[in-house]
């Protein structure tokens, strides 16, 4: 109970933080006590945490790599980071700008930063060449 006041987390995590003091058999049977309560949710964490990143400027490649290293099960992901949301490609406009302001790039040394800065936050590489190689 501790644990989910100071923050939500994933199914997957409590899980890895109790078995450290506690039995395999009660820590299931406190998981799914805590679910059926309402009291932790992989669904809502799930929410919070693509909102949380995505305000951050972080992509959704990014985003879905974070889910899953923190056990969140593929179909949830996919529900709530979808890639091909128009919302991703203004995103990427909107960290370019606060990143290297309204400049265009000067050089291909430049495009190339520009692109591994992009890839890094976990964009997809199609709204990265769109960005790169308009104009």
């Amino acid at each position: 109970m501790r644990l989910l006041a100071m923050r939500e987390h994933t199914r997957f995590e409590l899980r890895n933080k109790l078995k450290r003091a506690h039995a395999a058999a009660d820590i299931e049977q406190a998981l799914k006590s805590l679910s059926e309560q309402g009291l932790q949710s992989d669904e809502r964490y799930t929410e919070l945490y693509v909102e949380l990143r995505r305000n951050k400027g972080y992509g959704p490649l990014r985003i879905r790599t974070e889910l899953r290293e923190k056990g969140v099960e593929g179909a949830l992901i996919d529900i709530h980071v979808d890639e091909n949301d128009a919302g991703w490609s203004s995103l990427l406009l909107q960290v370019v700008k606060k990143k290297y302001g309204a400049q265009p790039p000067v050089d291909q040394n430049d495009l190339a930063r520009r692109g591994r800065f992009l890839s890094y936050r976990g964009f997809p590489s199609h709204l990265i060449s769109a960005y790169l190689f308009s104009d």
